[in-house]
């Protein structure tokens, strides 16, 4: 026994077996180092409650610091056993084989032991306030009532996952570093290989890092996201996938398209955020255009009010006007506006009702056609030379006779 032990001590832990003592000072240990593990994971839960108390009930956020928590427990579970066992055995009269006496385990927990907590307690703090700036920025998109909002959260899930995972990694690593060298190991070596390393995959993964900075930017800044048809360096397609590295086209023959996204030179969105349907509806001469577009309107109207195309436009037919004189027709210029990806649908839809509408009404819309002048030969008078048919199928000869004037009215 110590000196330092009282002698009502003595007396107690004399009558049992060294082993019995010992197994009584290992619980007694035990016991005192959870009971302050478990105060202060306690203060740590009552502030990230306070912390979390805006955040749903079931979030990455929550298990992450239930976990960090845990681990909180366990690690001052360890560093207070470490502190009192000593002291405990010398208490019941156990002398330690090891060179290690109280009064030294003591100056190194006060000095390099509170380090390492420090720095393990930091990291976790700062690893689960990144955790919840992630969450919270999840939520907030989550909660928006965007056409879209479904995509925008994965995209943010995406993004949030790399950060906390980004952020991870390199915090640990760092905090790993410090507890060595607290633990007296030499980590020079271990920063050397690890730069050699770095190095080497820096210069072999060159267009890796190039792909995934660039995928990183692309969803960050919403240029496309999945379901979305975009023309990508001249091809264009469904995007079917978006990750950090590639995003995957299939075009309309169904072929597959994997385009590095640090590649990319050019992407042109057609269905981002809305779409429009532009076309030119060509009429006759004779026509008159104010009465066309009437009925233009009437029929985007009409098919505006139907259950089954009405949901997918954004607005009413908007008539650009007159866009050009062509050979035998007059071209005017509308454009529907539609939410993405559904402007074909209803152009092709609105194309079957005007050409409905204009039998209904008279309208014509003409077809191509040549005017032939038979000009005077030296053979005979106008019209008496037979036109030529070397190279011209029998059904392209004329049939009747042909009018002999410029005018299409003809």
């Amino acid at each position: 026994m110590t000196r330092a032990t009282p002698a009502l001590l003595q007396g107690l832990f004399d009558a049992y077996p060294p082993w019995v003592r010992a197994m009584l000072a290992v619980v007694v240990v035990l016991t005192l180092a959870y009971l302050v593990a478990e105060l202060v994971t306690r203060l740590l839960l009552a502030g990230v409650a306070r912390v979390n108390r805006d955040m749903p009930g079931d979030t990455v956020v929550r298990k992450n610091a239930r976990a960090g928590l845990r681990a909180v427990r366990v690690l001052v579970t360890l560093m207070v056993g470490a502190v009192l066992i000593f002291p405990a055995m010398a208490v019941v009269g156990i002398q330690s084989n090891v060179g290690l006496t109280p009064a030294r385990l003591g100056d190194w927990m006060t000095g390099s032991g509170l380090r390492i907590l420090l720095v393990a307690l930091l990291s976790w703090l700062v690893i689960h306030v990144v955790g919840l700036v992630v969450a919270r920025l999840e939520a907030s998109i989550g909660t928006a009532t965007t056409v879209n909002v479904l995509e925008r959260a994965k995209r943010a899930r995406t993004l949030g996952t790399l950060v906390h995972n980004t952020v991870y990694v390199l915090v640990s690593t760092i905090a790993l570093l410090m507890i060595l060298r607290e633990l007296n190991v030499d980590i020079t070596p271990i920063l050397t290989g690890a730069g050699i390393v770095g190095l080497a995959v820096g210069f072999g993964a060159q267009s890796l890092v190039k792909d995934i900075i660039s995928g990183f930017f692309l969803i960050l800044e919403d240029q496309v996201r999945v379901g979305d048809v975009a023309n990508i360096d001249g091809t264009g397609g469904l995007v079917e996938r978006i990750t950090l590295r590639t995003i995957i086209l299939r075009d309309e023959t169904g072929t597959v398209h994997v385009f590095p996204n640090g590649n990319i030179q050019r992407l042109s969105n057609l269905t981002k955020d809305f779409s429009f349907y532009v076309t030119s509806v060509a009429v006759a001469y004779r026509e008159d255009t104010d009465r066309v577009t009437t009925v233009l309107v009437q029929v985007a109207d009409a098919l505006l009010a139907t259950p089954e195309f009405g949901p997918f436009m954004l607005g009413p037919l908007e008539v650009l006007g007159v866009d050009r004189f062509s050979e035998s027709s007059v071209d005017i210029k509308v454009r529907l506006k539609t939410i993405p990806s559904k402007q074909w649908v209803v152009g092709r839809e609105f194309l079957r009702r005007v050409k409905r509408a204009f039998d209904t009404e008279g309208i014509e819309i003409p077809f191509p056609y040549r005017n032939v002048v038979i000009a005077p030969t030296h053979d005979g008078p106008l019209g008496e030379r037979a036109l030529p048919t070397s190279g011209l199928p029998t059904s392209a000869l004329p049939s009747a006779t042909l009018p002999t004037t410029g005018d299409p009215k003809a």
